[in-house]
C-alpha cells in the first residue's frame, strides 16, 4: 500500500530559512516539498503549476507580500489550505492573515515538532490560531488613525502630523487621544510600541 504523501509548497525569501523548513519536512515519511518559492509573484505561479495540499507562505516577501500571495491563491483556489509564516505574532498581522483565508498561523521561531503537527492538522481541515492573540479585541482604528499613528511611530509631534497629513494642530491632537484610549494606553511611547507589537504599522 502506496502512502499519500502531504505535498508541499514552501514559500520564503531567506535562503537559509527556506532551506531549513525544507530540509525538516523531506525528513518525514508522510511529507514533501513539491516546490520552493523566493517571492510572492512566483508563489503564486507555482501553486498554479503543483496545486500542493498545503503551502507554507511567508507574510512578507518581495514582488508581492505573502499576504498578497495568499489572497491572490485564495481567489483562484478557494479551498486552498494556506499556512502563515511571520516574523511577527502581532494580533493585527493574525486578523489579516485570517481575513485572507489562511488556515493557520506560526511565528518562524516554532518549534519543528509544531510547525510539523501544524501541517498535519491543517491537511486534515484543521484550524490553528494562537488562541492569546485572536482574544484580543481589535483597535478599530479608522484609515485616518493608523495614518496618525504611523506617523507617531516616527516621532512627529502634532504639529508635525498635522502639517503633513494636512490637519489643523488641534486635529491631530484628537487624533492622538482617541489612539491612545483605543489601544488602552497611557502616552505616545507606549502607543508607538502597541503599534509595532501588535502588526497595526509595520516597520520597513
Amino acid at each position: 500500500m502506496i502512502m499519500h504523501r502531504i505535498r508541499i509548497l514552501v514559500a520564503e525569501d531567506h535562503l537559509i530559512a527556506r532551506v531549513g523548513v525544507i530540509s525538516i519536512i523531506n525528513t518525514q515519511t508522510d511529507m514533501t516539498v513539491v516546490a520552493e518559492a523566493a517571492d510572492g509573484k512566483q508563489t503564486v505561479e507555482l501553486y498554479r503549476t503543483h496545486e500542493p495540499d498545503i503551502a507554507l507562505i511567508d507574510m512578507r516577501m518581495p514582488v508581492m507580500s505573502g499576504l498578497e500571495a495568499v489572497i491572490a491563491i485564495r481567489r483562484e483556489f478557494p479551498n486552498s489550505h494556506l499556512i502563515a509564516l511571520s516574523t511577527y505574532e502581532g494580533d493585527e498581522n493574525v486578523r489579516r492573515a485570517l481575513a485572507a483565508g489562511v488556515r493557520a498561523y506560526l511565528t518562524k521561531d516554532v518549534r519543528y515538532e509544531d510547525l510539523l503537527k501544524t501541517i498535519r492538522a491543517v491537511h486534515t481541515g484543521e484550524t490553528c490560531i494562537p488562541v492569546a492573540l485572536l482574544n484580543r479585541p481589535s483597535a478599530q482604528l479608522s484609515a485616518r488613525e493608523i495614518e496618525v499613528l504611523e506617523l507617531m511611530v516616527q516621532g512627529l509631534s502634532n504639529k508635525q502630523i498635522g502639517h503633513r497629513l494636512g490637519l489643523a494642530e488641534t486635529t491631530a491632537k484628537n487624533h492622538v487621544k482617541s489612539i491612545l484610549g483605543k489601544l488602552n494606553v497611557q502616552d505616545r511611547t507606549q502607543a508607538a510600541t502597541a503599534a509595532i507589537q501588535r502588526g497595526i504599522v509595520t516597520l520597513s
